[in-house]
Formats: structure tokens, C-alpha cells, sequence
């Protein structure tokens, strides 16, 4: 019921349409008994007797009684028919809008969320809770309330006119109620469960298929596929199972909760016969009573199964709504400044930080100024946090102590929007979305021209391959499968050039390329990188020896500060990694 609460809570920008909504369900159950209330009449006036209800009701000669009940049911049943629709529709335009407003919201809260909570969550399982588990909230909301709001009233509607017929045989019938409770409420805690297991056995499958078809060069390059598809087939027979433990208990209620029922309704037909036959209930009586007893036990069975349904959607309303109590983003505090521009320096102070789980230190008391204009290039071995530092800069993590300063003010107390605006990346991982080549190199923004984006490609080395792939509106296709990654690195370089941030920072932006896309790239980074401030992660040779200085850093500690010759001269780990990793990119081609 929290949950439902919760969910409702969404519903009151719309409380006027809700209420219409509720108020045209109510009328349902209403019509719905007036039709069965003409049974009674009908039944009696073949019997002879004129219906004591109708007399009442209507004074009219006996010759127009039977016109009068029939004019009567149909227009009870078009009212019906009418009130059923605009409820129906009223109802689902709300759940429609709450839907869209909490998909939306859990969007948008995923999106916030720091960098620890994607390694937490797999991106297959976030895509899973805003596709699939929202979707089942949106059956709740959208068919299940006014499912469960039409079998109420209709419920209430005909029970309160049983019970004017005759209480005693009405209150008779009502012995089938605690039976019914009963067996659904076991029956919806067993759903929840393996309501639950199968959500789990979706993600799976779901993480399976992504995991295989991303990488679906490496699968084929060492000949896995068949290993692939057992992997998967072992996820879909998990899920399977699953999901036939849910059906046990879903299509088991209905034949259990009908076998109940009759047999109350069989034992109540026996008594009402010995009630008639002693002239304490008339035949007409007796039939509407039955009619009303049968169509009390529709809404009763189809209120049960609404409880089933429910239990399935808690399952995925409790996980929707725990990702959204869930709560990693990195907020501005109070009072947060806005970083206008870049004037001065970057100063790192005494700072430390350890991921999560991690046992010791990413980066450790690490002191570090970087001036204006500066080319500041960073090298070490794996692992000894230069990725972590430009992180830490991004402000994707907070230092655990120390103190990251921006023209003398600590980047916690600047605005994450502003400080990012001063920030451009780019990547060894370039991402690139399937969309135009136009709306990825703008990316969001409205404010440029295409003469503006045009230009940005030209100074990156772009224009040329992009025109002979189809021109700016080309869908760049997943993840830029239609370019190369020489090609995927340079459309990110136009996006950054376009971005025109004063602060760049280039990590490991020309790895793993051929000579010829490498040229390409440095020459584009070379345009980029004009009246700005670098921070570059091991480039190669060109871009390293160019540097206004190196740091280089070991297991979280800047050890070494200078230029390349200054370095070299040094003797330490610098010259171990230039002779390892860099001296054979000036060896002559075939040496």
C-alpha cells in the first residue's frame, strides 16, 4: 500500500479529471444494478403479478409495463455504456501522464547520479527499471485502478440491492467472502515472489544479449558464438522457469476461487427453495436475487485478480522506487558559485582520494598547479591516477581530503554546471550518439549555426570524410559505427573545438590508432588545444615532448615534475617509460 501510495501521489496535478474519473466508475456499478433491479419485475409480470417495485415507481396501466422496462433497460445499458467509457478514458489519461511524469523523473535522477552508482548498476538493469518495470506500473495505473475502482462500485452497487431483496439470503452469500480473501492473499504473496525472480531473470537475459552483441567482434574473432548461445539459452530457461511458477500461481486462483463460490452458491439455492416453497419469497424476488448474487461474484473474481496483478507490479514499483531513494548525485551546496571564465590557475592541494572497496589510495596527498595557457601532461604506469586526478577535477568523485582550487576557489563551492561549461574532454572512449553528424558535434545546442559547426569540423579534420559519408545530417549509427576510430575521434574533437571551453582535457585521446589517423588526430588537437589549458594523459611522443611540463606520477603520487629534457637528464621513472613505451615511435620504419 506504500507503494500504491506513492504512486498515487503522482495523480494530483490531475485530481479534477481523477474525480470525474472515480465519479463515472461509481455510476457503472450503479447502472449495472438497475439493470439487474429489472429482473425482478420482468420475472413477476409472467408470473401475474404486478411488481410492487414498478408500482411505486411507476403508476402505469399493465399493457404499458412491459414497453416501459424494456425502454428502461436499454437506456440504463447506453448510460452504462457511456459512464463505462469516459471513465475508462478519464482514468487512463491520468495513469498516461503519471506514467510519463515518473518515467521522466527516473530519468532524470539516473542522469544525476555520481560515478560510483553506474559501477553499481549495470547499464542494462537502469534501461530494464525505466522500460520493462515502468511499464508495469503503467498497466496499474492505467487498466488495474479503474479496474479496481469499476468492480467496487459495481460490487457495493449490487450487494446494497441484494440486500433490499432479502438480508438474510444476501448475508448468506457473504460466507463466500472470507474464503476468497483468504486464498488470494496467499496467492498474491506467492506472485510477488516469483513476480520478482522473473524481473531478475529479464535483466539477466537482457545483460546476456547486450554483453554478446556489443562485442559480437570478439565473440566471432575466437569463435564463441555457440558458447554465447548456450550462455544465453541458460539465462532464457532461468527465466522460463520463472515464469511458469508465476503462471502455476496465477492461473491456479481462478478454478480454486470458482469452485468456492459455487458450491456457497449451490447450498444458498437449496435454502432459497425451501423460502419459496413456504411463499416467503416470490419467484421474481428469488431470480433478480440470483442474477444479483451471480453478478456480485464477477467483480468479486475480477477484484481478486486485480489483487494478483497487483502483487506482479509491487514487485516492479519496489525497485523503481528504491532506484529513486537511491541517492549518489553530487550536489552544489548552498550558496554555490558560478564560474564565470578562467583566469589564473588550477591548483590541487594536499589531495587524497580511495574509491570505494579500494585498500589503499587512487591518488595520495597529491600537490599540483597548473597556470593559464599551461600544457600540463601527465604519465605513469596503469593505474597511478591520472585518470582519477581529471575525475576528480570533473568532480565525478570528491576528494576524501585536500582541496582542488579553480582561480582560488574550491571547486565544491562553484556550481557542477558552471564548472563543467569551463571544461572540455575528449577521450579514448569517444562517445557518439545515433544520431545526425550535425546534432553530435552540437550536441544539444540550439545556439549554433551550421556555418559555426561546419567550421568546427574543418579545424578538428573533419569536413572532408564527413562530406564524402553523406554530409552533416548522415546517422552516425551506434556507438559511430559508420566512421572509424580515427575518423569517431575527430567528430569528438569538432564537438570540444565547438564547446570553446577554456580548460581541455585530452586523456588518451590518440591510443590505439595507425600512424596516418594518429597524424590526422594531432594536427586536429593541435587546433583545439590554441589559447587553452591542457591537461593531457600520456599522449604519445609528439604531444608529451611539447608539453609545457610532465608529471609524472606512481601508485597516486606526482614523483617527477619537469620538461622532457630535464626529465631524460634525470634518470628516473620518466626515462624508464620514455624507453619503454615512447623511444620506438622515433625509430626509423623496418629498423
Amino acid at each position: 500500500m506504500r507503494d500504491l501510495k506513492r504512486l498515487l501521489s503522482y495523480a494530483r496535478p490531475h485530481a479534477a479529471k481523477l474525480a470525474l474519473g472515480i465519479l463515472l466508475t461509481s455510476l457503472v456499478g450503479v447502472f449495472e444494478a438497475g439493470r439487474i433491479a429489472l429482473v425482478e419485475p420482468i420475472f413477476d409480470g409472467l408470473a401475474g403479478n404486478r411488481p410492487s417495485l414498478l408500482r411505486e415507481l411507476l403508476p402505469l396501466p399493465q399493457e404499458s409495463l412491459w414497453s416501459t422496462i424494456a425502454i428502461m433497460l436499454v437506456l440504463l445499458t447506453l448510460l452504462r455504456g457511456m459512464a463505462f467509457f469516459f471513465s475508462g478514458y478519464l482514468l487512463t489519461d491520468v495513469g498516461q501522464r503519471v506514467i510519463v511524469a515518473l518515467r521522466q523523473q527516473l530519468y532524470e535522477h539516473i542522469l544525476r547520479q555520481s560515478a560510483p552508482f553506474f559501477s553499481k548498476h549495470r547499464s542494462t538493469e537502469l534501461t530494464a527499471h525505466i522500460i520493462s518495470d515502468v511499464e508495469r506500473m503503467q498497466h496499474a495505473v492505467t487498466v488495474l485502478i479503474a479496474d479496481l475502482l469499476r468492480e467496487g462500485f459495481t460490487l457495493l452497487a449490487l450487494l446494497t440491492y441484494a440486500f433490499s431483496l432479502n438480508w438474510k439470503l444476501s448475508a448468506f452469500s457473504l460466507f463466500v467472502a472470507p474464503p476468497i480473501y483468504a486464498l488470494t492473499v496467499k496467492f498474491g504473496k506467492r506472485l510477488r515472489r516469483t513476480s520478482h525472480r522473473t524481473q531478475e531473470g529479464i535483466q539477466e537475459v537482457l545483460s546476456t544479449a547486450h554483453e554478446a552483441i556489443s562485442g559480437s567482434r570478439i565473440v566471432q574473432a575466437f569463435c564463441m558464438e555457440q558458447f554465447e548461445a548456450r550462455r544465453f539459452n541458460l539465462a532464457l530457461q532461468k527465466l522460463r522457469r520463472s515464469n511458469m511458477r508465476t503462471a502455476v500461481a496465477l492461473y491456479l486462483s481462478s478454478p480454486i476461487l470458482d469452485l468456492v463460490g459455487f458450491i456457497l452458491l449451490a447450498a444458498l439455492i437449496l435454502y432459497a427453495q425451501n423460502l419459496i416453497s413456504i411463499g416467503s419469497l416470490s419467484v421474481g424476488s428469488f431470480t433478480a436475487l440470483l442474477a444479483a448474487l451471480f453478478k456480485l461474484y464477477d467483480p468479486m473474481r475480477k477484484l481478486s485478480q486485480t489483487h494478483n496483478n497487483y502483487q506482479q507490479i509491487f514487485a516492479a514499483s519496489s525497485r523503481v522506487f528504491a532506484l529513486l531513494d537511491e541517492h549518489t548525485e553530487i550536489k552544489d551546496r548552498p550558496g554555490a558559485k558560478e564560474l564565470k571564465g578562467f583566469e589564473k590557475d588550477i591548483k590541487l592541494q594536499s589531495v587524497t582520494f580511495t574509491y570505494p572497496g579500494a585498500e589503499r589510495p587512487a591518488v595520495e596527498d597529491l600537490n599540483l598547479e597548473i597556470k593559464k595557457g599551461e600544457v600540463v601532461a601527465l604519465v605513469g604506469l596503469s593505474g597511478s591516477g591520472k585518470t582519477t586526478l581529471t575525475n576528480l577535477l570533473l568532480r565525478f568523485y570528491e576528494p576524501d581530503s585536500g582541496q582542488i582550487l579553480i582561480d582560488g576557489c574550491d571547486i565544491r563551492d562553484i556550481s557542477l554546471s558552471s564548472l563543467r561549461a569551463q571544461i572540455a574532454v575528449v577521450s579514448q572512449e569517444v562517445v557518439l550518439f545515433n544520431d545526425t553528424v550535425r546534432n553530435n558535434i552540437a550536441y544539444g545546442r540550439t545556439d549554433v549555426s551550421q556555418e559555426q559547426i561546419e567550421d568546427a569540423a574543418r579545424a578538428a579534420y573533419a569536413h572532408d570524410f564527413i562530406i564524402e559519408r553523406g554530409g552533416y545530417d548522415q546517422i552516425v549509427g551506434e556507438d559511430g559505427a559508420c566512421f572509424s576510430g580515427g575518423q569517431r575521434q575527430r567528430i569528438a574533437v569538432a564537438r570540444a573545438i565547438l564547446k570553446n571551453a577554456p580548460i581541455l582535457v585530452l586523456d588518451e585521446a590518440t591510443s590505439a590508432l595507425d600512424t596516418e589517423s594518429e597524424l590526422h588526430l594531432q594536427r586536429a588537437l593541435s587546433n583545439l588545444m590554441k589559447d587553452k589549458t591542457t591537461l593531457v594523459i600520456a599522449h604519445r611522443l609528439s604531444t608529451i615532448r611539447n608539453a609545457t611540463r610532465i608529471v609524472v606520477m606512481d601508485r597516486g603520487r606526482i614523483i617527477e615534475v619537469g620538461s622532457h629534457e630535464e626529465l631524460i637528464a634525470a634518470d628516473g621513472l620518466y626515462r624508464r617509460l620514455y624507453e619503454l613505451q615512447f623511444a620506438q615511435e622515433t625509430e626509423p620504419v623496418g629498423k
